[in-house]
């Protein structure tokens, strides 16, 4: 990519709808209420063949303005990060309230942090009146002002060619990294939001004991102990009848969509309740689902009694009540402390290879054929089954198939015993197996047959 581009400004002026227009795709959540972009949020566009970063932030609250808790305080945190880092600004404001004392405010922080901003006025849905629009917002000092309707489009393609001009010139060959794509999930409050920052090393997302804070899904790109990894915190994952609100729906199949997209899951837990919600069981039906390597990340363990016995408790419980994901590694972490950190990293390394491992045919074949000497599988309506081979064809998740040959079908007790034989020979912690069987054929129907 060739620069960062940041989306900054009061909130409400249209910030997230202009993000989402300039990606020609809905990312960030837009909602009529002040203030639903708490996060910064990542996302790659493109212009006239030029790659970019576009990082949309929460509304600038400047003092004064909102100081009733810690989370308004937070948001403006992350919105200077994001001017901090960025190579152009995109400063939007509303057109349709003119200028106010709260926009002259704002645009003292920009011209500090030298970086080039162009003025974006937005919600000039006539385009009659957008030279009279922009020129009551040339007193606030910048000389890069445009005039744009977010919401209909007006003006975009010219506002993308001057941000590309002012972009710097990126590398001539995109970067080779690879990246392990590792999404957050869990309940609200169980502390992901504390976790990516952990990882992170920064405060990357709003963190707030209030549930519900993360509403949007944030990728951030880091490099810890030497594991290149593209973290995406969601918001968290609650029932469907306790999702009222549109942005925190919206935002609720934005973190199953993460799952779908990811190679490794954090299903983060929360050690202070010492067991497992029903929550907590249909989030992993979720992992389950979508195929994905899963760690299960034992949070807050700085909070819960001290003591080998309650980690062994905890496990049994994990085990019990999300058995089916029994594959899983269990790792203790204090998100806050910093406790066991290294040991998550290494496991999600660990856990990501596996998901990307092959075992070659030979080896997947012997253990089947194996297995099925030992106990042949049930015949259907009194006429045996064989099983002829097995090969992984594919990986990410690992998927084998096994060519049988016979009428009927596999009993899905079977398919289960052969799976658990895979495991036990090839391992994949962390990983779900897919078996799927070929070649066996379907009785005739009796009576007689009618030509067509």
């Amino acid at each position: 990519m060739s620069g960062l581009v940041a989306v900054v400004g009061r909130p409400n002026v249209g910030k997230s709808t202009l993000f989402n227009r300039i990606l020609g795709r809905r990312e960030a959540i837009v909602e009529g209420t002040p203030g639903i972009t708490r996060d910064r949020f990542f996302a790659e566009a493109a212009w006239d063949g030029r790659l970019f970063g576009l990082v949309d932030t929460g509304g600038l609250i400047l003092d004064g303005e909102d100081e009733e808790n810690d989370l308004s305080r937070s948001v403006r945190r992350q919105a200077e990060m994001a001017i901090e880092q960025a190579d152009v600004l995109l400063w939007v404001v509303d057109g349709k309230t003119g200028v106010i004392p709260q926009d002259r405010d704002v645009s003292d922080i920009l011209r500090q942090g030298r970086r080039p901003v162009i003025l974006v006025v937005n919600k000039v849905d006539n385009p009659a009146r957008e030279h009279e629009t922009a020129a009551e917002f040339y007193e606030l000092g910048f000389n890069e002002v445009m005039t744009v309707s977010a919401l209909h489009g007006h003006g975009l393609g010219d506002l993308l060619s001057r941000v590309v001009d002012l972009l710097p010139e990126g590398d001539s060959e995109p970067p080779a990294e690879k990246f392990i794509s590792v999404a957050v999930v869990g309940r609200p409050n169980v502390g992901k939001s504390s976790l990516v920052n952990a990882l992170c090393g920064e405060e990357r997302v709003v963190v707030s004991d209030q549930p519900g804070t993360t509403r949007d899904a944030v990728d951030t790109l880091i490099e810890r102990d030497g594991l290149r990894m593209r973290l995406v915190d969601t918001a968290g994952l609650r029932r469907q009848a306790r999702v009222g609100e549109a942005a925190e729906r919206f935002g609720a199949l934005r973190a199953l969509r993460a799952l779908e997209r990811c190679e490794v899951a954090l299903f983060v837990l929360d050690a202070t309740t010492g067991r497992v919600s029903e929550q907590d069981r249909r989030i992993g039906g979720y992992i389950q689902s979508a195929g994905r390597a899963s760690i299960l990340v034992v949070n807050k363990w700085d909070l819960a009694p001290v003591g080998e016995r309650v980690g062994d408790e905890i496990k049994r419980a994990l085990t019990s009540e999300l058995d089916y994901l029994d594959y899983s590694p269990v790792v203790f972490i204090s998100a806050v402390t910093g406790r066991n950190l290294g040991r998550l990293v290494k496991t999600v390394g660990e856990v990501a290879a596996e998901f990307h491992r092959r075992v070659p045919d030979e080896e997947c074949r012997e253990v089947v054929l194996a297995a099925a000497s030992a106990y042949p599988p049930p015949g259907s309506k009194g006429r045996p089954m064989r099983i002829l081979g097995c090969r992984q064809s594919r990986t990410a998740p690992p998927t084998f198939r096994i060519q049988v040959s016979g009428f009927g079908e596999l009993h899905f007790s079977y398919i289960r015993y052969l799976e658990n034989e895979l495991r036990g020979a090839f391992g994949f912690p962390g990983c779900p197996l897919i078996v799927k069987v070929t070649g066996a054929k379907t009785a005739r129907p009796r009576g007689k047959q009618v030509r067509r």
